[in-house]
């Protein structure tokens, strides 16, 4: 985003206004201002799009807007809920509207291919005014992605107390762009398998995430349709009735880009491919060899035959058949865990390298090198686990993208390296650690990423930590993840939500408005507001405190 065009947005709105107190905008934008004044929402309330060639899916993210506004019915999180406002409400003015346009230089485009450009080319800076005195709010953008994070922070605003919706805070005046322009969600569909349907609420949830990473396959599952390769899902997918066809996977990029969401899907190789041995057994080593732990992190055992040069077409070929009908410009590789164990005493492997003279980490360079070069003539940066950084010798494409998962601390080896970074370090962004073991006969087990990540530990991860300040416009941004081991559509909302909306802020706030740094104490009152407005939508958030603490802000704190 161009700085011009922010400071022009930020223009519109300056005043002198009162600074904030409490609110439950999450993530907290990047210049907010509001009063004292109370405003109601008028029964007869619409959205004004004054926007020349709007696309459907703005008239789409509007109907949401208003629908949400109407529904969620949330009473402030308050002793009382609200009673105690109605004094104020008698004599408030009502708010009939709120107008959307775009800046005079910017071009109407579907949020669904806005959602979708480079990182780095995306606008999603906003403005957002609300008088007091019950004149037209407006909203005003340079992008219809940016008009849609601008109707997300506009329905967070409004409580609900007897018959009527308001705010406490008029006149409000927001600024907001984000920090970091990646800011995902990961989840793991082959572990264990989530329906479409819990897929889409989960986007319908992400809010101000803008990444989908979607770890499609893995060892135990190949859920995915592949018109190439219809034998994969055939054999691969736990059921019939458990695979993402081509029109499913069609449906839920094209919904989650109507979001402001881009779905980088993940096909992870060389590791973490047991299953292609159910259609393809040839291209698999150690396929289902015990004892498992000794070939693989985690059973089944087996992996790509790298070396072989038809297991590197196939893989070519697979993941470019993938790709090229993804609108992303993004597609994960992965590239983590691999075991070379699996390999001694493969005698396919062996004899190729044998044959060649090559050496296996030679092997695995050739393998990626293919594969990635294939990526990017269609049009894709390759992104991978930081294993193919910190592991292996390997020569990849300066435009790579490295995921650090194993420690926060690595970030700095991947960035003296100089790649672009995505934060997923499981010391803080591990949605499924803490849940005990999972693997059988094993009763003394823990989770090999214990503690469970509180929504707090998260928020406190600093994505700049251990760089030089050259280095930090090499991260791009970061991502919570779920790996299924442990869960499955039962358990998806609570271990998902809220914490995941952790992150967003991290990556999307940076700070707080004032320029000070992110403070838990200051944000858990926003987050339990996130929390049961999650709740008012019809999801299944966990509790972060009881209720008695939401109502009651700060008189939780261990020192209150």
């Amino acid at each position: 985003m161009a700085s011009s065009r922010y400071v022009g947005l930020l223009a519109l709105v300056a005043g002198c206004l009162l600074s904030s107190g409490v609110l439950a905008l999450w993530p907290i934008p990047s210049s907010l201002e509001t009063g004292m004044t109370a405003l109601k929402v008028s029964p007869t309330f619409y959205f004004d799009v004054q926007v020349k060639g709007a696309p459907v899916d703005l008239y789409e993210a509007v109907a949401q807007a208003q629908y949400y506004l109407a529904n969620d019915k949330l009473g402030r999180l308050v002793v009382g809920r609200g009673a105690n406002d109605t004094t104020a409400l008698a004599s408030a003015k009502t708010l009939s509207k709120l107008t959307l346009s775009l800046t005079s230089w910017a071009t109407a485009e579907p949020i669904a291919a806005e959602a979708v450009k480079p990182l780095g080319t995306r606008s999603e800076e906003y403005a957002l005014t609300i008088p007091a005195d019950g004149s037209a709010a407006t909203l005003m953008a340079n992008s219809t992605l940016g008009l849609y994070r601008g109707l997300t922070t506009f329905n967070q605003l409004f409580y609900y107390y007897g018959g009527v919706t308001y705010t406490l805070l008029a006149p409000i005046a927001i600024a907001d762009t984000p920090a970091y322009p990646f800011r995902g969600l990961a989840l793991d569909t082959a572990r264990n398998y989530y329906p479409v349907s819990d897929i889409l609420r989960t986007l319908d949830a992400m809010s101000w995430i803008n990444t989908f990473h979607w770890h499609i396959t893995d060892s135990q599952s190949f859920p995915l349709e592949v018109a190439q390769y219809p034998g994969l899902a055939i054999n691969g997918a736990y059921s019939p009735q458990e695979v993402y066809t081509a029109s499913d996977v069609q449906y839920i990029v094209q919904y989650a880009a109507a979001r402001g969401i881009d779905v980088m899907m993940e096909i992870d190789t060389p590791g973490h491919t047991s299953i292609i041995a159910a259609t393809y057994p040839d291209y698999i080593a150690c396929f289902d060899e015990t004892p498992w732990a000794h070939y693989a992190n985690e059973p089944p055992a087996g992996q790509l035959r790298f070396a072989l040069p038809e297991v590197v077409n196939f893989t070519t070929s697979l993941l470019t058949g993938v790709a090229k009908n993804l609108p992303s410009s993004y597609f994960s590789t992965g590239g983590d865990e691999l075991n070379t164990n699996c390999y001694a005493n493969d005698y396919p492997t062996q004899l190729q390298l044998n044959s060649t003279g090559m050496t296996l980490n030679g092997a695995l360079d050739t393998f990626t090198q293919v594969t990635h070069a294939a990526l990017i003539a269609e049009g894709k940066t390759p992104v991978v686990w930081e294993e193919m950084v910190l592991n292996w010798n390997l020569t990849l494409a300066n435009e790579t993208i490295v995921m650090v998962w194993i420690s926060s601390a690595d970030a700095a080896a991947v960035a003296a390296r100089g790649f672009r970074i995505i934060h997923a370090p499981s010391n803080y962004f591990y949605l499924d650690c803490g849940a005990g073991g999972w693997v059988g006969g094993y009763p003394a087990g823990n989770s090999w990423c214990d503690p469970f990540k509180t929504w707090s530990e998260a928020y406190t991860f600093n994505p700049l930590a251990n760089l030089t300040q050259a280095q930090y416009g090499l991260v791009l941004g970061g991502e919570q993840l779920l790996w299924s081991e442990q869960s499955a559509p039962q358990n998806l909302d609570p271990i998902v939500w809220p914490r995941a909306a952790s992150s967003a802020e991290i990556f999307w706030s940076g700070k707080q408005p004032t320029g000070a740094p992110l403070n838990v104490t200051e944000a858990l009152p926003r987050l339990h507001d996130v929390r049961y407005r999650m709740v008012q939508r019809g999801l299944k958030p966990i509790p972060l405190q009881p209720h008695w603490c939401a109502l009651r802000p700060d008189a939780c704190d261990l020192t209150a």
